[in-house]
């Protein structure tokens, strides 16, 4: 070997391979064996890593005006969704009223009867009615009793209600002593989803029905995490928003009154898109007949979906612009024998490992690379302020030691450089010089 060095040297012929010296270009260079207390320094140096724009942490229900609306109502009100502290909007107050007997509702009726006692009389007619399933208010608002004929019902509290009967039977020369009660609440409902024990459709009943209430009999809440949960009511074309947090700090808004038509959801995103099937689900089964929150909820919808767009073509003009080199980035650079030299640019909001430089493009060369020469040289300054340069030695004879190359954060400006084999050095030594040695030996021969 040394003989053909000798050779090479004779024939001019010399290769310089990249290696880490102590000196370039009058920068001292300070070389530090990677190991737990020098990753802790190197660490230490100051960076943030760039963020992304505020509109990758935005959704489409999030709050702003989007321009072109054009002729689009006014889009209802909606939480404002970006990772920040959920915003409390609590539907307005709903002031007690008497329960109006709806369609789907079945009432009881007991009356007197010429023999038995009252508790026979009240014992058969109650099996009666459970046979026939009591007597519902049908589509048309009325109930038929046998001998009696049609009652309207629909839309009269209770005592209304009584009132009617009592001058249906009275018309029919029946004796007027009855009972009149609710026996199944149909007619009135308030639908409750989400991250709930059992989805369901609770019923509103003589009493008013609050918010606790009908959480509690959908199961109850089902969080692991309530920091960004929230539980939103849809009424009448608008989205109000209690934080879970906030639910269970404050009594009186597990006491908010729910109105029938409500739709309760609660939620463990930002991301209305569950939110709205939901509603629109409600709505189809519940609120069929109400042309004017269907018409509010296509406006919703419509709402969302612009700006839905406008949201990804925001993303897709920055995204263009980083592609293009427009927008500002950091680097680090890959050098020597690594599979790939190239620049990697340092990801957004988070710190990136040397591990996730190397690996990211495609590791070292292993047919040349030399893994007990990995280096990370960075800029610094001597003890006196100069410039200098800081070569991080990683020895990964032992591959153990990439252990620390998953917990070094890297710099911008960084350069990642793999030192070759001396085994590669001579080698491409040697390839590089073979066809001037041949010459060489050629023209010897002919002289």
């Amino acid at each position: 070997m040394l003989g053909t060095a000798l050779t090479l040297g004779g024939c001019g012929v010399s290769y310089n391979s990249p290696s880490v010296q102590e000196q370039v270009e009058g920068l001292p260079v300070t070389v530090v064996p990677l190991d737990s207390q020098a990753l802790a320094f190197a660490n230490s140096a100051p960076y943030t890593p760039r963020s992304l724009p505020a509109i990758f942490h935005q959704v489409a229900g999030s709050s702003g005006s989007v321009r072109g609306l054009g002729a689009l109502p006014n889009a209802p009100a909606v939480p404002t969704l970006a990772p920040q502290p959920l915003e409390l909007r609590v539907p307005p107050a709903v002031e007690p009223q008497p329960y109006e007997i709806g369609v789907g509702d079945v009432v009881l009726l007991a009356t007197k009867s010429a023999s038995g006692s009252t508790v026979e009389q009240l014992s058969g007619l109650l099996a009666a009615q459970s046979q026939r399933q009591g007597y519902t208010v049908r589509d048309d608002g009325a109930i038929a009793i046998p001998g009696i004929g049609q009652i309207q019902l629909a839309g009269l509290t209770l005592e209304e209600a009584e009132a009617a009967v009592f001058d249906a039977i009275v018309r029919q020369g029946v004796d007027p002593a009855f009972s009149l009660e609710v026996a199944e609440f149909n007619s009135k409902r308030v639908a409750v989803g989400g991250a709930v024990a059992a989805a369901r459709l609770v019923p509103i009943t003589l009493n008013t029905l609050d918010l606790g209430e009908a959480l509690t009999a959908a199961g109850g809440v089902t969080l692991r995490d309530q920091e960004y949960a929230s539980i939103r009511i849809y009424r009448d074309g608008t989205l109000y928003q209690i934080p879970v947090e906030t639910f269970f700090a404050r009594p009186e808004l597990q006491n908010t009154v729910l109105q029938a038509g409500d739709s309760v959801y609660v939620d463990t995103n930002y991301d209305l898109d569950r939110a709205l099937q939901f509603y629109e689900q409600q709505l189809d089964v519940t609120q069929l007949r109400s042309s004017a929150r269907l018409q509010a909820l296509n406006e919703l919808q419509a709402e969302i979906a612009l700006r839905r767009a406008a949201l990804a073509e925001a993303r897709a003009n920055f995204t263009a612009r980083a592609d293009l080199g427009a927008e500002e980035r950091d680097y680090v650079y890959l050098a020597g024998e690594v599979a790939e030299q190239s620049r990697f640019p340092l990801p957004y909001d988070r710190q990136a490992s040397l591990a996730d430089v190397l690996f990211d493009r495609g590791g070292l060369a292993t047919a040349t690379g030399d893994p007990t020469q990995i280096y990370v040289l960075r800029p610094s300054r001597t003890a006196t302020g100069e410039d200098a340069v800081t070569a991080w030695h990683l020895d990964a004879g032992n591959a153990a030691a990439l252990v620390l190359a998953t917990k070094f954060e890297m710099r911008p400006n960084d350069i990642l450089f793999v030192e070759a084999q001396p085994i590669t050095k001579w080698s491409r030594a040697l390839q590089q010089a073979l066809p001037t040695l041949i010459t060489t030996a050629a023209a010897s021969v002919t002289n």
